[in-house]
């Protein structure tokens, strides 16, 4: 008797089960179109017409199209545009994962892998399989008692050149497991795919293009497609052409889509007048009286006249809608009609193909065109079927946090007024204000270098005198919030190893994959101000770092990854030369520098910015600024105070220290007037909704209740 414990295998077609018929699929038009990869298509084709180690691999980044091309391939050998050794064969795309799923006993998973390569083998080299992601065949069904991997078991039928099998890995993962395996690396044949050209992108979204206006049901502007590659390219620099441009334009498409599907704003703010004037008339109705009919009869009437437009809109809306799905319902039918046709050439029904050709498609492209023609010549359409370079800017902008949508008027305005709104908080900088207000208006203009940061200054001048503050305000001016401000305080970096806390550590360190606190910090929010705090205090060698983030708008952290500075503001403060700046010597900003910095790294630095030393009308305004704070934060508690000019001109010649600048004034605040407020509040002699005056008299400040002075 023979007994088999092994669980009956499915009796399969194991290329149905675990692939699916590229050929097929290129047949039923359900493959994009491939544009711009000839080239490697026909290194395939080379490559599969060899006798032995006939298996092309395709290495590239991820997202640059290997798998598009291995479709454009099936689609070549359904159209018939291949050589005759490879006309009538079959391509399969091998689900690995689904192979190794269920596979719970031993030598069940080789069974299944044995199965898969006999059918390839008997096929006499008809069947080409093609295995995206190949690199997880290294090590793939090996178990703790040494089982072979998936990757020994076909080394055998790859070197007699008796199976084709076409590969797709990432650069990264064929350095890590193919390169390692030294006989499965000489039995593939590496295919480099690089990522295309912006104009060959261009290109490939222009071909992709009625695909995704077939699936969304919208229109594409071709000033989109390439707004989305210009775009791609510029601002998302860690992910690669087309894949980026691509993804830009489907959500794009989506969002409109989305919109088109939802309710227009008009019809729902319609439908919200009609739903408060219905409960108000059912809350008035239980109600008698004169006063109440009358608005009854009011409401009445607006209900009437509400209803009325309600009723047109829905209908135009409906209209509309019904419109666009009709244009979308022809453009899916052109589709499968050119499916069919297609079919039909290969299976070589040419009178249903010609019938195809010269009756159906021409009819239903009329179709088509009267049915865009009719939607054009509607104005003043609910429904937005369009999407222009705008939808695609709206993208960028939430993926990066890089405004870019088009300028609104209020927006102008502020950017306009940037210089006079810094001014309020920073005072006697006028200067610096300037320069920093002049790099981010050429920035918002786009005609800055698209190559470098918006604008890298060093601030230098005496401690106090509102370098770091300058930063700090034009944060909060920009983008609304202090905490848009990457703050380093070089003073943290005076080693020569500190390099490594900047980019992050390098592997075998403690730290590595952490990340660098500035790589990271700009890599999270890559529209930022970057303050280096007291820039020569740095060690030389972590400077040489900013070379190339202020040469060339980027920096490769720790991990490989290039991490995007084009979109900062590099600002670096040092107190060099603050008793020359003081005393107001005829000496130049960068005579002082060239003696602690490299030339290279000044040469670098868009403006040196002097900072001038306080004099004493600076210092008043300051004082005032200060004093306005501290009673912004003691009207919370609803009392109001008032300071007399006595009292504001003894805090500026009481706190004033040439040396220290403003700092000082914070301190004298804190300990002379705010220790005496918190005193008198305590002690209930300031008391909530009372105003109050403070005066400076016999070297002391005095609190008055505002009433008994006015008695």
């Amino acid at each position: 008797m023979n007994f088999n414990f092994t669980p009956n295998q499915s009796q399969k077609d194991p290329l149905v089960e675990y692939g699916r018929n590229l050929i097929d699929e290129a047949i039923k038009n359900k493959l994009d179109p491939v544009i711009g990869r000839d080239e490697e298509i026909r290194r395939i084709i080379r490559i599969l017409s060899r006798k032995t180690k006939n298996n092309p691999i395709l290495v590239g980044e991820p997202g640059v199209g290997k798998t598009a091309i291995v479709e454009g391939l099936a689609q070549k050998i359904a159209n018939g545009e291949v050589p005759e050794n490879l006309k009538d064969k079959e391509l399969y795309e091998i689900d690995l994962p689904s192979m190794i799923a269920g596979a719970s006993y031993q030598g069940q998973f080789e069974e299944r892998m044995k199965s898969l390569m006999k059918k390839v083998k008997d096929s006499n080299g008809n069947i080409i399989i093609f295995i995206d992601e190949f690199h997880t065949l290294v090590g793939m069904g090996k178990n703790s008692d040494g089982g072979m991997d998936a990757a020994q078991i076909i080394k055998p039928m790859l070197a007699r050149g008796e199976m084709h099998l076409i590969g797709a890995t990432t650069l990264d993962e064929h350095r890590k497991y193919i390169e390692s395996d030294a006989a499965l690396e000489r039995r593939m044949q590496k295919i480099a795919v690089h990522e295309p050209s912006l104009d060959d992108t261009i290109s490939i979204l222009r071909g992709l293009k009625d695909r995704l206006e077939t699936f969304h049901g919208v229109t594409i502007k071709d000033d989109a497609l390439i707004s989305a590659a210009k775009l791609s390219t510029r601002y998302i620099s860690d992910r690669f052409l087309p894949d980026k441009a691509i993804d830009l334009i489907d959500e794009a498409a989506a969002g409109i889509q989305t919109e088109m599907n939802s309710m227009p704003e008009e019809l729902e703010k319609a439908k919200q007048i009609i739903g408060r004037l219905t409960m108000e008339k059912t809350a008035l109705s239980k109600e008698t009286g004169e006063s109440i009919q009358n608005r009854l009869s009011k409401i009445d009437i607006e209900l009437k006249e509400q209803q009325k437009e309600y009723d047109t809109l829905f209908k135009k809306w409906h209209d509309e809608k019904s419109a666009v799905n009709s244009v979308k319902d022809l453009k899916e039918e052109l589709n499968k009609a050119n499916a069919e046709l297609n079919r039909f050439r290969v299976e070589g029904k040419f009178e249903k193909a010609s019938e195809i050709m010269y009756s159906r498609i021409p009819e239903l492209k009329q179709k088509l065109e009267e049915a865009k023609a009719g939607n054009k010549s509607n104005s003043n359409t609910l429904i937005k079927e369009v999407v222009t370079e705008s939808e695609i800017a709206q993208i960028v902008s939430k993926w990066t946090g890089i405004p870019l949508t088009s300028l609104l008027e209020s927006q102008k305005e502020k950017l306009l007024k940037l210089r006079e709104s810094l001014q309020e908080t920073v005072k006697g900088q006028d200067e610096a204000l300037e320069l920093v207000t002049d790099a981010i208006l050429r920035s918002k203009a786009n005609i800055n270098d698209p190559n470098k940061p918006i604008g890298s200054f060093i601030f230098m001048g005496m401690t106090g005198v509102g370098k770091t503050e300058v930063a700090r305000t034009l944060a909060k001016n920009l983008f609304d919030t202090e905490k848009a401000m990457v703050r380093l305080d070089m003073s943290e970096y005076m080693e020569k190893h500190a390099v490594s806390r900047l980019i992050g550590s390098p592997p075998g360190y403690v730290g590595y994959g952490e990340g660098g606190q500035l790589t990271e910090a700009v890599r999270q929010r890559l529209y930022s101000i970057v303050l280096f705090d007291e820039i020569e205090k740095a060690h030389p060698d972590v400077l040489n770092i900013l070379l190339q983030i202020l040469d060339d708008g980027q920096v490769t952290d720790s991990k490989g990854k290039l991490i995007n500075f084009k979109n900062t503001i590099i600002i670096m403060t040092t107190n060099l030369g603050s008793e020359e700046l003081m005393n107001k010597k005829k000496i130049k900003p960068k005579e002082i520098l060239i003696k602690y910095l490299r030339p290279e790294f000044i040469n670098r630095i868009d403006e040196i910015i002097p900072f001038n030393s306080l004099d004493k009308t600076v210092i008043k305004q300051i004082v005032s600024l200060e004093l306005a704070k501290l009673t912004k934060r003691v009207k919370e508690q609803k009392i109001e105070l008032t300071f007399t000019k006595k009292a504001v001109e003894a805090i500026a010649n009481n706190s004033y220290d040439p040396l220290f600048g403003a700092r000082p004034i914070k301190r004298y605040i804190k300990k002379h007037l705010e220790s005496l407020i918190a005193k008198q509040i305590i002690s209930s002699k300031i008391l909530p909704k009372n105003n109050y005056q403070i005066d400076y008299k016999l070297k002391t400040f005095i609190i008055t209740d505002i009433k008994k002075i006015m008695s």
